[in-house]
């Protein structure tokens, strides 16, 4: 294998503080860093994710992303819950949305996916 790790997976924002909001505040994320590029029109966030480093950006007018059919390319971020049902209830309970989980074919566990405020799919694992 020719890499060690991921590093970190790079999200673009159409609205950064409804961002920031929804990862910090809602997903519990921690801020890392904040880097201003003036000279792009565009400020990143680097968000302690876990075992990842998210790195959420800003861009003027970035194109929305496709719903449907699905395009190609990164299809969605997976984390993994010590507490499945638990997470679950805590994401509904702050206003996210989650679908009827189901088993996941290679690892026979649960999962179940929910929407960043950009459509990302997001999904949960059951550890």
């Amino acid at each position: 294998m020719l890499f060690k790790t991921v590093n970190h997976v790079a999200i673009i924002a159409s609205d950064l503080e409804i961002s920031r909001n929804f990862y910090i505040g809602k997903l519990g994320f921690k801020l890392i860093k904040t880097i201003d590029r003036s000279e792009r029109q565009s400020t990143i966030l680097y968000l302690d994710a876990g075992n990842i480093i998210i790195e959420l950006m800003s861009f003027p007018n970035p194109p929305k992303r496709p719903a449907w059919p699905e395009a190609c390319g990164l299809r969605h971020l997976a984390f993994d819950v010590e507490n499945f049902d638990e997470m679950i209830t805590k994401l509904n309970e702050l206003g996210i949305t989650t679908e009827q989980p189901r088993v996941d074919a290679r690892t026979g566990k649960r999962l179940t996916f929910f929407n960043d405020p950009d459509n990302l799919p997001l999904e949960i694992c059951e550890m």
